[in-house]
């Protein structure tokens, strides 16, 4: 140990007091530069938010992904802003990069897949999902294990069902472009690529005129490797008359002009397409290649003689080679055209004046049967005018039973099962055994969907803590189709408790202790709503009574992507003194997989202001799926009454709530 004089100390403390000053003035740019770059730009995006001010928060996002483009969050919530404002797409391809950029959130892979599903992109979300159930950790693995199975399922049964219906001896047949191209976009969602790539080129080579199908083919192609074909599809399609398909085709093929020998590959395989000939022999031309564009301008006159540019050009070549004879019919055909500027162009290379020269009509074809008519569209896929066709054909011979069958494949293709089914149960009573046989199995396939009555049944027990009872509930209902909108329906309804309760819990609680017969009309449901009314007897099973019974009322029900749902009835009735009530029961958490956990918000209010009518109730919930129509769920409910006149109870309570539903619909 030492000690320092004054004039010792005065110099130590001097020298840490510089080396503090050099220790701040060198530390002082660090947090500068590790400072967020987004920092500025994503509180002002949050600020937004709150204040609902969603367009300034996305322009914000844009401009903090600018600022740190490999950041994953930033564009996790864009995401969430898009769908906000209703982007859907938009918020899916910002999952996507989320995804990109982070392989292990498969939260943001799953919402990827959802909204690639909801945007019809079928084959993409199917990959995305079948990557998660492989690579995932529960619970994301379960759920995408389902999805894919939800998703993959339909896809197989309907390649299986085209194929069946295109071996058919009297279905849409194996020259039917409908039937090919349907099955080639289902194998193409569900990546069998090399049947789709076989189907879409069945369905283009029986509809040439459709090179929107090549788009399709060429895009299989380029995922099998087969590049050249790949291209040449493309190529064809891209000069297509139609300027969606060409521009689409456009887009998939290489940055640069096409090769002599891509037109031609292109031509062998689309050789009908004049659009796409005469680019090519105006090439040759350009190359100064004159025998093979002249080659070229040849087929196109052959193949259209209306084509009075191709025959004018090929006159041109043959009359500047010294071939005046052979260029002379060329020239009388533009001639007699209606172009008058390829006209008068003929006129001045043959030193000729210009006349006016009347034409003659052309004669009107004469009209097919309807049957055939039916024929043709049925085969080159013009299905509504197939229909069409086929309901005139019937009309005329409605003993025909080929002619039934076919009725019932085209508006089964068409979506109409209701026809097709009656359609089907005549054929199916037809003397032909092929017809009859092919007409029954497909009769028996609509038959659960187009029944004339339908039946379904629900069951719903429950224990209540607050109440130390068990509560249920049942309805079975048989409903008649009318083809209307509006279905008339009898029904018979359980309600009871055990300890013979008589209370609430809440509406859908209330325990008559009655079975109640009825009569009732319901509506179909229409954006999320369904209206209902129904009059009957209740039948109390504790006091012998027989009481009218009318109840009714609107039905709605929706849910808010993965993560919400909402249950929302108004209904009307008259055992509770002639009442109007309205529930709200919404769940909010982790909603899909066979365990959901959520939040309960439950909310009712009535029209006679009764106190047990009147209430709020939270709180957390679990429902496990045991099967597709049964599950078994618990509540921890906190409850408060809005109304505390005449109740007998605290203003507040408590309740657990577990319960069991089944259901099934024959």
């Amino acid at each position: 140990m030492f000690l320092l004089s004054s004039s010792g100390r005065g110099a130590f403390w001097a020298r840490c007091l510089l080396c503090l000053v050099a220790l701040l003035v060198f530390a002082a740019p660090l947090p500068a530069q590790s400072a967020d770059p987004a920092y500025t730009l994503l509180f002002r995006a949050y600020e937004s938010l709150r204040a609902h001010d969603y367009d300034a928060a996305i322009s914000s996002f844009l401009q903090a992904i600018q600022a740190d483009p490999t950041r994953p969050s930033i564009r996790e919530d864009l995401a969430y802003t898009y769908l906000k404002v209703g982007e859907n797409e938009l918020a899916r391809d910002q999952f996507h990069e989320v995804m990109r950029l982070d392989s292990a959130n498969f939260h943001a892979a799953l919402e990827y897949a959802f909204f690639c599903y909801d945007t019809r992109q079928v084959a993409e979300a199917r990959r995305t999902f079948d990557r998660v159930r492989k690579t995932a950790t529960e619970p994301f693995r379960t759920t995408a294990e389902q999805a894919f199975r939800n998703v993959d399922a339909p896809l197989a049964a309907g390649i299986e069902r085209w194929k069946s219906a295109i071996g058919a001896p009297s279905g849409p047949g194996a020259d039917n472009f409908s039937a090919h191209f349907e099955l080639a976009t289902l194998a193409d969602e569900r990546d069998d690529l090399p049947l789709a790539a076989e189907h879409y080129e069945k369905a283009w080579r029986l509809v040439p005129a459709r090179r929107s199908v090549l788009v399709d083919l060429g895009r299989v192609w380029k995922a099998l490797g087969r590049l050249e074909d790949a291209n040449a599809a493309l190529l064809a399609a891209s000069r297509s008359s139609d300027t969606r398909t060409a521009e689409m085709a456009r887009s998939l093929l290489p940055n640069r002009y096409p090769y002599v020998s891509e037109f031609r590959r292109a031509l062998d395989l689309d050789p009908t397409n004049n659009e796409l000939r005469r680019e090519f022999a105006y090439l040759l031309l350009n190359m100064k290649r004159e025998p093979e564009a002249e080659a070229q301008f040849r087929t196109l006159t052959e193949a259209d003689p209306k084509d009075l540019l191709s025959a004018a050009q090929l006159g041109f070549l043959l009359y500047a080679e010294g071939q005046r004879a052979a260029a002379q019919p060329l020239f009388d055909r533009v001639l007699a055209g209606n172009d008058e500027e390829l006209s008068t162009r003929v006129r001045a290379v043959l030193h000729l004046p210009n006349p006016l020269r009347p034409r003659s009509p052309a004669p009107d074809p004469q009209p097919l049967a309807p049957k055939e008519m039916a024929e043709r569209s049925l085969k080159a896929g013009y299905m509504k005018d197939a229909l069409r066709y086929l309901e005139i054909a019937q009309e005329a011979d409605p003993t025909d039973p080929e002619i039934m069958l076919k009725l019932g494949w085209t508006n089964n293709i068409l979506h109409q099962d209701l026809a097709a089914f009656h359609w089907f149960d005549l054929a199916r009573k037809s003397p032909d055994q092929k017809v009859a046989s092919e007409a029954e199995k497909a009769w028996q396939n609509l038959r659960p969907d187009n029944e004339l009555l339908r039946t379904s049944f629900w069951i719903y027990p429950l224990w209540s803590s607050r109440w130390h009872d068990f509560f249920g509930y049942g309805q079975l209902k048989t409903e008649i189709r009318t083809g209307l909108h509006i279905r008339p329906y009898i029904s018979t309804r359980f309600v009871g408790d055990t300890r013979l309760t008589v209370g609430a819990v809440s509406p859908e609680y209330l325990s008559e202790s009655a079975v109640i017969l009825a009569l009732g009309l319901t509506t179909d449901t229409w954006h999320h709503l369904r209206g209902w009314f129904e009059a009957g007897y209740a039948m109390g099973y504790l006091q012998g009574h027989l009481l009218p019974d009318y109840r009714g009322g609107l039905s709605a029900a929706g849910r808010l992507g993965r993560f919400a749902d909402t249950a929302l009835d108004a209904i009307y009735l008259s055992a509770f003194d002639k009442d109007f009530i309205a529930y709200d029961q919404s769940r909010i958490g982790y909603l899909a997989g066979r365990i959901q956990l959520y939040c309960n918000a439950n909310a009712t209010v009535d029209a006679r202001r009764q106190y047990w009518a009147n209430f709020v109730e939270t709180g957390p919930g679990i429902r496990l799926v045991v099967a597709p129509s049964a599950f078994f769920t618990v509540n921890l409910l906190r409850g408060a009454y809005l109304m505390n006149a005449g109740n007998p109870r605290r203003p507040n309570y408590y309740d657990v709530r577990a319960g069991v539903w089944y259901a099934f619909t024959h």
